[in-house]
C-alpha cells in the first residue's frame, strides 16, 4: 500500500477511489434526506435502521470516517505537490491558460466542505453518539417519538446555520464539477463512454448539492 501511494499514479488512483466510495455515501445519505420533506415517519424508520443496523454502525461508519480523513490527507498531499509543479510549469508558460479555475482551486473549496463537515458532525453525529453511548439510549425515542425528524427541523431554524448549509453545499458542487471527472480520468475511464460519463457527472455534482440546499430551505422556511 505504501508503495503505491509513494508514485504519483498511485496517489491519484487511490484518491479517485476514495472520491467514489465517497460519492455513493453522499448519494445514500440524500436519499434518507430527501424523506424528510414528504414523509416524517419515513425519514425517522430510515434513520433509525441506519443508526442502529450493528453492520452500519461497527462496519461502514469506521470505514466511512476514515475514508473521510484518507480523502482529504491525499487531497492536501495532491495539492502540495501540484503546487510545485506549477510552479516550474508557470516559469516556461502560462499554466493558468490549460486549467479551468476549480482545478487551480480545489484546495479552497476542500477546506470549505471540511469545515461544513466539522459543523455537520458537532450538529448530528456528535449528539447522536452521546445520546447512544453515553446516555446509553439506543432506542431513538424521545418522550414517546422518533426524535431524528424533530432534530433535523430543529437544526434548520436558525437562518445563519441554513446558510452556512447553503454556502457549503454549493462548494461542494463546484469540487464535484472537477473532481468527479478527475477521478474517472485516474481511474482510466477515457473511453467511448467518456461523454456520457461527463454528462452525468455533471449532473451528479450540481443536482445532489441543488438537493440539499433545497432541504434546508424547505425546512427552514416550512418549520416542519
Amino acid at each position: 500500500m505504501s508503495g503505491i501511494l509513494n508514485s504519483s499514479i498511485g496517489r491519484k488512483f487511490a484518491m479517485a477511489l476514495s472520491a467514489f466510495f465517497l460519492m455513493i455515501f453522499l448519494l445514500q445519505h440524500f436519499a434518507i434526506n430527501i424523506l424528510s420533506v414528504f414523509s416524517a415517519d419515513a425519514f425517522n424508520e430510515a434513520s433509525h435502521f441506519m443508526g442502529t443496523f450493528w453492520a452500519v454502525q461497527y462496519l461502514l461508519q469506521p470505514v466511512l470516517i476514515f475514508g473521510v480523513i484518507f480523502h482529504f490527507v491525499m487531497g492536501f498531499v495532491l495539492e502540495i505537490k501540484n503546487n510545485k509543479a506549477r510552479q516550474i510549469s508557470y516559469a516556461k508558460n502560462n499554466g493558468a491558460a490549460n486549467s479551468s479555475w476549480m482545478s487551480r482551486n480545489m484546495i479552497w473549496s476542500g477546506l470549505a466542505i471540511l469545515a461544513f463537515i466539522v459543523l455537520h458532525f458537532i450538529d448530528f453525529w456528535i449528539p447522536e453518539i452521546n445520546t447512544k453511548y453515553i446516555v446509553g439510549d439506543m432506542s431513538g425515542m424521545h418522550n414517546g417519538e422518533f426524535r431524528y425528524f424533530h432534530e433535523l427541523v430543529e437544526k434548520f431554524h436558525s437562518p445563519l446555520r441554513v446558510g452556512a448549509y447553503v454556502v457549503a453545499f454549493v462548494f461542494l458542487a463546484l469540487h464535484l464539477l472537477h473532481g468527479f471527472n478527475s477521478a474517472f480520468q485516474s481511474v482510466g475511464a477515457n473511453n467511448k463512454y467518456t461523454k456520457g460519463l461527463k454528462t452525468f457527472s455533471k449532473i451528479y455534482a450540481i443536482g445532489i448539492p441543488a438537493g440539499f440546499i433545497f432541504i434546508a430551505l424547505f425546512h427552514h422556511l416550512t418549520g416542519h
